[in-house]
């Protein structure tokens, strides 16, 4: 089967492939093969993905986000550690979901150029998947609908969702009062209380995590708004 015309530029990218699917790795090959593109390196790691850049510096790379071992956020925290140290290469990231924590910082990185972040559901939109390929690799900045949804509410305000009873514990909270001591100001039991900050855990996207670590993200984000 002939190459088909790339959507976009036209021209040959040399692309660094990292996708720990097999089946979705062979695929792409195949997929930008039949637009005219190489792909040099296809590996199925972050670490591999660091090294393959290194070795054939490519005109960009496309990355998933979750990768060995951890199979959480270790591809786009490898795109976001490959745009520290070289701002101008082009990167575009696939997800199944908006990992909102490293999202923002792959997009703030380098200048805002060349970068690109869909979900996947967009690959099967052979055309569209292609076209933002090109345009990431001309330095273009391309970001899924839902990407966008997500970042600006982020970027609200993070205690928006609080009740007003709510903030007075997090106030509360803040001044390193204990939940028992929490408790006798408001004078409500302590088991009130708890239930009140793990709302507040809760409506504050706070992860899992060792408690008093917990409390103290929630008493920064408090600051910060």
């Amino acid at each position: 089967m002939p190459a088909l015309r790339s959507p976009g530029t036209g021209r040959t990218l040399r692309v660094v492939l990292a996708e720990d699917s097999v089946l979705l790795r062979e695929g792409l090959t195949g997929l930008l093969g039949r637009f005219g593109h190489q792909v040099v390196a296809a590996v199925g790691d972050a670490d591999a993905l660091l090294a393959a850049v290194d070795a054939h510096d490519p005109d960009i790379v496309v990355t998933d986000v979750r990768m060995p071992p951890g199979f959480q956020d270790e591809g786009l925290h490898a795109a976001v550690r490959l745009r520290t140290r070289r701002p101008t290469l082009p990167v575009l990231v696939l997800s199944q979901y908006v990992q909102r924590a490293y999202a923002a910082d792959l997009l703030d990185s380098g200048d805002g150029t060349g970068v690109g972040y869909l979900l996947k559901d967009r690959i099967g939109q052979v055309e569209e998947f292609v076209a933002a390929l090109d345009e990431v690799a001309d330095g273009g900045t391309v970001v899924d609908p839902e990407v966008v949804r997500q970042l600006l509410r982020r970027r609200r305000d993070p205690l928006e969702r609080l009740t007003p009873r709510e903030r007075e514990v997090l106030a509360l909270v803040a001044e390193g009062r204990s939940n028992a001591a929490i408790a006798r100001h408001l004078v409500v039991s302590e088991a009130a209380v708890g239930k009140h900050i793990g709302n507040i855990l809760t409506k504050l996207d706070l992860p899992p995590a060792e408690e008093t670590h917990r409390r103290v993200l929630a008493v920064l984000a408090f600051l910060r708004a």
